[in-house]
């Protein structure tokens, strides 16, 4: 009789984001949330409904709702601007550089449904250029927080950090990772599974899936390390050292473009080493992804556990 494997239980980070908004709010009488019409897929709607009087809706004018928050946080209020991450990030570059970033307004940018979420919208909708164009950017903290317990972590500490930061966050369901006693730290990598083969580097929807390739690979006797790298910016450089010095080879794992994400920061601080050690990036190619459901688009880039098990396999 075959053994049952009991699937993990999933959760969307938007409702762990929205739960720690209220609570700190409720706390907290200068957080608002600033939106582009975007109240239910910014899961706002319970935060509209408790401080009606804190929720500003700009309409569908992501320029100008970055620059109301960073008015407002220049004011004394601790603003969390929400909108679908394709949308901020890309039609409010200018002002998320300009207003947030150099004018070092403690603005936090929330990137929702990032990544490949809005799969059957296509590209317009495809969020993977976020992690790179924000990385060029000065003065932005970037987090990509893996599972809800991180989430609300991520959103207690952007909330009294006073610092321009952007959080991405995820909607496709995803499993718990982070072990009971581990906080959030800011600029500093969880290694979530220790060995001395090959180091997975992931990040946000990829953690689980990462640890998942670490259990096949430990089937076939190979000791994958997994680091869930949660700040892209500032990266935490010792982490990749000691992946570099202690195992054999680093794949970098990401739900966005490996131009200029996370593998190339991983990239460049290996590249930095005495001796530099081989490297698989996984995520989308500098291409636009086609349209579909997001399981079928993470299948079709090698985002599975197996594909990040191949990758680390041809390493170790």
């Amino acid at each position: 009789m075959s053994a049952v494997v009991e699937t993990p239980q999933t959760h969307d980070c938007r409702v762990a984001f929205a739960e720690e908004l209220i609570a700190l709010a409720e706390q907290d009488p200068r957080i608002v949330a600033v939106c582009n019409d975007s109240v239910g897929s910014s899961n706002l709607t319970a935060f509209r409904e408790r401080f009606p009087e804190r929720l500003i809706n700009v309409g569908i004018a992501e320029q100008d709702m970055v620059g109301v928050g960073a008015g407002l946080a220049l004011s004394g209020y601790v603003p969390f601007v929400c909108a679908a991450a394709p949308f901020l990030t890309g039609r409010a570059l200018e002002q998320i550089k300009a207003d947030v970033a150099y004018s070092q307004a403690p603005v936090v940018l929330c990137g929702m449904s990032p990544g490949l979420a809005y799969g059957e919208l296509g590209p317009t909708h495809h969020s993977i250029e976020d992690l790179a164009w924000l990385r060029a950017v000065a003065g932005l903290g970037i987090v990509v927080p893996a599972d809800p317990a991180q989430t609300r972590e991520a959103v207690r500490w952007a909330a009294s950090a006073a610092v321009p930061v952007f959080l991405r966050i995820g909607r496709f369901k995803v499993p718990a990772v982070t072990p009971p006693g581990q906080s959030f730290q800011f600029g500093v990598a969880q290694e979530l599974r220790d060995g001395d083969a090959v180091t997975l580097v992931a990040t946000g929807s990829m953690v689980s899936r990462a640890l998942q390739a670490a259990e096949i690979l430990a089937g076939e006797g190979i000791g994958a390390r997994v680091v869930n790298m949660a700040t892209i910016a500032p990266l935490d450089e010792e982490a990749v050292r000691r992946a570099v010095q202690q195992t054999r080879g680093i794949v970098t794992v990401e739900e966005a473009t490996i131009t200029g994400g996370l593998g190339a920061a991983v990239g460049e601080i290996n590249l930095r080493q005495p001796r530099p050690v081989p490297m698989r990036m996984l995520g989308s190619p500098r291409e636009f992804a086609p349209t579909g459901d997001t399981a079928f688009l993470l299948e079709h880039f090698g985002l599975t556990a197996e594909g990040i098990a191949a990758a680390g396999r041809e390493l170790a």
